[in-house]
Order: C-alpha cells, then sequence, then structure tokens
C-alpha cells in the first residue's frame, strides 16, 4: 500500500488555534530529554525528567535542549513554558506535517525542516520533522523520533572545537547543515537505485519496472515537498537582519544555502531520468509488440496465397482438369513452395527478416 502524502486532521478541525494535539503516526516509546550546556572553557551533558526541572544556569553559556519525540502534548507544553514559546509554535511542534519554514517570534526564531532517510529495506524516503527555536543564548531541537543526525555535532563539542567559541546562532547553524548533508546521503542511495533501474530497463524491461518507475517518482516528490520550501527559509536568514544571526554566522549560512540548491538540482535531474526512464520502458515495449507484429504480418502473408490455392482446389466442382492430372498434386506443392520462397526472398532483400 503507498503511503499517505497528507497526514489525517480529523481530530483536529474546529479546534481553537493553539491547541496542543499531536497529529502524526502514534509513538510507543516515551520523549527524552537532553540538555547540552557549554561555552569555550566547559560543557555539561545531561538528560532530564521533564522539561519543567530545567532552569537555566549561567546567561553565559550557551544551552542545548534537544527532545527526541514529540507525541506527548504535556512535554512540550512545559518546553514551551520553560522557554516562554508561543502557544502557536508548540501547535506546529505537536503537526508534523509542516512545510519548511521560518517564523519570527519575540525573543526566538522558529524554524520546520525535514529529515529525510533512505529505507533500503523498503526502498523509501522516510520524512520526519525536526523543530528548531533559535534564542539569544539556547537552540530547542525537537524530533518526532531519537536518530543519529545530530551525534556529529555533539561529538565536536565534546572535542572543543570551533563550536565551543561561537554564540547559539552558529549552533543552529550546524543542526540545519547536519540535517541538509543528510539529503544528500538520502539522494546518493536513492540515484544507485535508479541507475540500476536504467540497466534493468535497457537490457530487459519487464512490467514490474513500470511499477519500480511510479514508485520512484512519488519519492522524488517527497524530496521536493522537504527541500523546495527550505531555500526560501535559507534564504531568509541568510539576508534578514535578524539580531540572533550574526554576520559571520550569514557566511555560513549561505553556504548552506548554496548546498541546498545543488540537492533541488539533483532532485530535478533524477525527475528528468525517471521521465526518460518511462519513455524508455514505452518505446521497449513499443518495440517488441512491433517485433511480435512483424513476425504475424510476415507468417499471414505467407499463407495467404497458399490458403488461396488450397481453396480453389478444394472446390467440388465436376469439370476441373488439375484434378484428374497424374502430376497435380505435386505440381500445386511445388507452386505453393516456390510462392513461399520467393515472398522470402522477396523479404529478405527488403530486410524485414
Amino acid at each position: 500500500m503507498a503511503r499517505k502524502l497528507v497526514v489525517k486532521r480529523g481530530r483536529k478541525a474546529g479546534s481553537e488555534p493553539g491547541t496542543l494535539i499531536h497529529i502524526g503516526s502514534p509513538r510507543a516509546q516515551p520523549p527524552s530529554i537532553r540538555v547540552i550546556e557549554y561555552d569555550q572553557h566547559d560543557m555539561a551533558d545531561r538528560l532530564i525528567d521533564t522539561a519543567g526541572d530545567y532552569e537555566v544556569r549561567q546567561r553565559g553559556q550557551v544551552t542545548w535542549l534537544n527532545v527526541d519525540g514529540v507525541h506527548q502534548a504535556d512535554v512540550i507544553e512545559a518546553v514551551g513554558q520553560a522557554f516562554n514559546l508561543h502557544p502557536l509554535v508548540m501547535e506546529d511542534i505537536l503537526n508534523v506535517d509542516q512545510r519548511p519554514k521560518v517564523e519570527d517570534y519575540d525573543g526566538y526564531l522558529y524554524l520546520v525542516l525535514r529529515i529525510l532517510r533512505y529505507d533500503a529495506a523498503s526502498q523509501e524516503i522516510q520524512s520526519e520533522q525536526v523543530s528548531l527555536v533559535l534564542g539569544e543564548h539556547f537552540v530547542l531541537s525537537l524530533q518526532e523520533v531519537k536518530s543519529e543526525i545530530f551525534d556529529a555535532v555533539r561529538n565536536r563539542l565534546r572535542d572543543g572545537r570551533q563550536i565551543r567559541c561561537m554564540p547559539a546562532d552558529y549552533l543552529a547553524y550546524a543542526l540545519l547543515d547536519a540535517v541538509v548533508d543528510q539529503y544528500f546521503l538520502a539522494l546518493e542511495e536513492l540515484s544507485e537505485q535508479i541507475e540500476t533501474l536504467e540497466d534493468q530497463l535497457i537490457e530487459n524491461p519487464q512490467p514490474a519496472n513500470l511499477r519500480q518507475i511510479h514508485h520512484y517518482k512519488r519519492e522524488m516528490l517527497i524530496l521536493r515537498k522537504a527541500v523546495w520550501p527550505l531555500r526560501e527559509v535559507l534564504g531568509r536568514l541568510s539576508r534578514d537582519e535578524s539580531p540572533l544571526i550574526s554576520a559571520e554566522t550569514r557566511v555560513f549560512l549561505r553556504d548552506v544555502y548554496d548546498h541546498t540548491i545543488h540537492v533541488m538540482d539533483t532532485i530535478d535531474t533524477l525527475r528528468e531520468l525517471l521521465v526518460g526512464l518511462l519513455d524508455l520502458y514505452l518505446s521497449s515495449i513499443n518495440n517488441r509488440m512491433n517485433e511480435v507484429m512483424k513476425v504475424l504480418t510476415i507468417i499471414a502473408t505467407l499463407f495467404m496465397p497458399l490458403t488461396f490455392i488450397a481453396g480453389v482446389y478444394g472446390m467440388n466442382f465436376e469439370l476441373m482438369p488439375e484434378l484428374e492430372w497424374r502430376w497435380g498434386y505435386p505440381a500445386v506443392m511445388a507452386l505453393m513452395l516456390l510462392i513461399s520462397g520467393s515472398l522470402l526472398y522477396s523479404f529478405r532483400r527488403r530486410g524485414w527478416i
């Protein structure tokens, strides 16, 4: 069964704006909240039970609070109360069918992104929402499920590299960059599958290949839906004069914007390739059908004069002199062979067979 591209919102219809209702797939695993506080000299990494237990300890430090699992409204409400988030922001966090966007609120920026992974078992693109909140001294990241996409950023923080000396906006850039880098990995896997499909179509097209083409075209729609709005988000972040983003960080954001353009170009290239593969499949099937029709036409053409002769001498007239000839039967058979051989020779000369 094909995945649905639109999430059902029946429970949310008619609700008051800011109503905290989770819209998305139900999750059995409880949410996990992780807090990292750091500066260029020190770093603390710990898990907490609820966001209500968290308090900002040192204003000079950068705080990164990550939530894995946004399916429990009370957890998101606690995070929102701890960081004074607007009810509409908390509502969007719980609605995991948001398009990539950026919204400017009083004292922080709210960003929505899509994490894309290629599942080799199902040959499908898995799309998950991640919400980022950038404040002056903090960054919030809220994911649908626990993943390893931000592990590289945590390792950089532990190693005490440049990121520990930068403000919170640089951490937000690092998380954005990790999400976009994941797009390249998904595209590489998908591109290899499409190239394999192309080889199969050239060698021996089968009806199953048509289903694969339509399957990959659907995956391209999911990719485009996730990446196309992201260009606007990164373009706005790199151009707008928000006090939360420094001029130094804007340079890095422009680099992520270039990566996004590269991803979009690759998606468009793969989509055009799939259209070409569909044309190749239809052409191959038509050529195969034409070959079959050519063989059947040649056979029918060979038997038409033979059928005529057999029909003439199959009539029950008494006054047919050939019926009394001693060599009549061998003569008719020889005539049939001569006609068939002449037709085959003519077809061969014309390159039809």
